[in-house]
């Protein structure tokens, strides 16, 4: 649709006594238009005095009245209800048009053009100082990022101080923000961080809008696909939500959160540059008082604040959350499955299926469990041992065979073998099976220390053996490599070689074949 002529602005020109072409030039109006206004002015007998009291609208309407009576013959449209519509995902305005120029043709009315409906729907949401919905629309898409701005935390007895880091989300709609100090920009912060931005803001959104960063994605190239971090992949997928990375030097495709981290440096940082924190809790709790206050700020520009707005108008359109969160995994490939039914894992052991004795597994780890997969097929599952424990077992009872069953190591062949090799080698698995509720469960940390005397010959693991039962009540493996390879212990052991060889040599003595007497 053509711009209206300024009419009045004209006029205001040609009083000055500006010609036809310089009107045109300086006001960026055809010189036809020009013409017409002078034109239309002689012809009604006006001039600048006569309408210079009147607003543009009123001086338009008097040069050009049959244009002004075939717009009022026009069915407007109602476009408090076409911005509601607009809230909806995937729709749009050539849709709401299209819509409206149906019903003026079951109404018979007469329709405005599509230039005219969107030009006209601008000025409905400038005179209102509404959000346009044709850039956001609500629970569509989450933008996040770290912050660049960053914080720290005071050890008060060493007086080091350590880097806090931001993550920032927002909703672009509503302009509600999340963020959250971390200690690192890691992967697993990176999705922990998105979890608990999840649950504040209780749902979820179909895109997901991120920076090219290493923690997310592993490649972005012009042409082709995408490749996302694994983790983050599965993040996406357990939420049912597609990551959309945002291209590489193209900050206005993730504006909503480039927007709030500037601003979140003004309305977090800045106004906590003062405070010293020495604990992660205090920084975390003081971040989350500033943030509350931001988000319940007025707006300057439109109404409301950005809490207001979400509750009000995007919280609805935000996806359920799964009854289950997220949990952050690690992959670990290639672990084969002990003789004792065991596989070890940050030095504790989980039980598996006596099937899979002597084969490669796989381990899917989190917070809470691990999972023991067999080609892709997952055979077993274990509360995690907490990092702080080692050595403990966790063994599920229909893991082990049953009598009919047995493995080829039983408790009795392994104390014979030590038997053979020594008092102290003997004494040391009698001692590692006694606390075991299952002997199973001692296989191998049994074999682990009768295999140590193919390497440095019995009568050096006796010997070790020896030296670590008076310091240890039940020494293990370690203990007795670290003794056989400390240059300290060097000339104990080879004595007890020595020692040992001799005894090997068996000599019967006199009396054995009668001696003198029986001569």
């Amino acid at each position: 649709m053509a711009r209206k002529i300024p009419v009045k602005l004209v006029m205001q020109y040609r009083d000055q006594g500006f010609s036809r072409n310089m009107i045109a030039k300086t006001q960026k109006v055809g010189r036809s238009s020009v013409s017409d206004v002078f034109q239309r002015a002689d012809r009604f007998n006006l001039s600048y005095e006569d309408i210079k009291e009147l607003s543009e609208n009123e001086v338009y309407r008097k040069f050009f009245p049959e244009r002004h009576q075939s717009e009022v013959l026009y069915t407007l449209p109602d476009y408090e209800k076409v911005h509601k519509e607009l809230q909806g995902v995937g729709v749009t305005l050539k849709l709401l048009w299209q819509e409206y120029v149906d019903k003026c043709k079951n109404t018979h009315g007469i329709a405005v053009g599509y230039t005219k409906f969107c030009e006209d729907y601008q000025k409905h949401i400038d005179q209102y100082r509404l959000t346009n919905h044709l850039k956001h629309k609500p629970g569509v898409s989450i933008q996040v990022d770290w912050s660049g701005s960053t914080m720290s935390l005071l050890n008060p007895d060493t007086g080091e101080i350590t880097t806090v880091y931001l993550f920032v989300g927002a909703l672009p709609y509503s302009q509600y923000t999340y963020v959250e100090p971390t200690l690192d920009m890691k992967s697993d912060t990176w999705l922990r961080c998105h979890i608990n931005m999840f649950t504040y803001f209780d749902g979820t959104t179909i895109r997901l809008i991120c920076d090219n960063l290493k923690t997310g994605v592993i490649t972005h190239p012009k042409e082709g696909d995408i490749v996302l971090n694994e983790q983050y992949e599965a993040l996406a997928n357990h939420y049912v939500m597609a990551i959309m990375p945002a291209q590489v030097r193209k900050p206005k495709q993730k504006a909503a959160v480039e927007g709030a981290v500037g601003k979140i440096a003004t309305a977090v940082i800045a106004s906590l540059r003062n405070e010293i924190y020495t604990t992660m809790g205090e920084l975390k709790l003081a971040v989350r008082e500033k943030l509350e206050i931001y988000n319940n700020k007025e707006f300057q520009k439109r109404e409301g604040s950005r809490s207001l707005v979400f509750k009000e108008s995007e919280q609805e359109f935000l996806r359920a959350l799964p009854s289950v969160p997220y949990e952050i995994s690690e992959w670990v490939y290639g672990r084969k499955v002990k003789l004792d039914c065991h596989i070890t894992y940050q030095k504790n052991n989980y039980s598996c299926p006596y099937q899979y004795v002597k084969k490669s597994v796989d381990l899917k780890v989190t917070d809470n469990f691990l999972e023991i997969y067999y080609q892709n097929e997952r055979i077993a599952t274990h509360k995690r041992f907490p990092s702080y424990k080692e050595y403990n077992f966790s063994t599920l009872p229909e893991h082990l065979p049953d009598q009919f069953n047995q493995l080829e190591w039983n408790d009795q062949r392994l104390l014979n073998w030590a038997q053979k090799i020594g008092p102290f080698t003997h004494k040391v698995i009698q001692r590692i099976f006694e606390n075991l509720p299952l002997k199973e469960q001692g296989y191998q940390s049994c074999l682990s220390v009768l295999n140590l005397s193919k390497k440095y010959s019995n009568a050096s693991l006796e010997k070790a053996c020896q030296i670590a039962l008076e310091r240890v009540h039940s020494p293990r493996y370690r203990q007795l490599k670290a003794i056989l390879t400390n240059p300290v212990n060097n000339e104990a052991i080879e004595h007890a070689e020595t020692n040992y060889k001799e005894s090997m040599g068996f000599v019967r003595g006199s009396d054995y074949y009668g001696g003198d007497k029986n001569d």
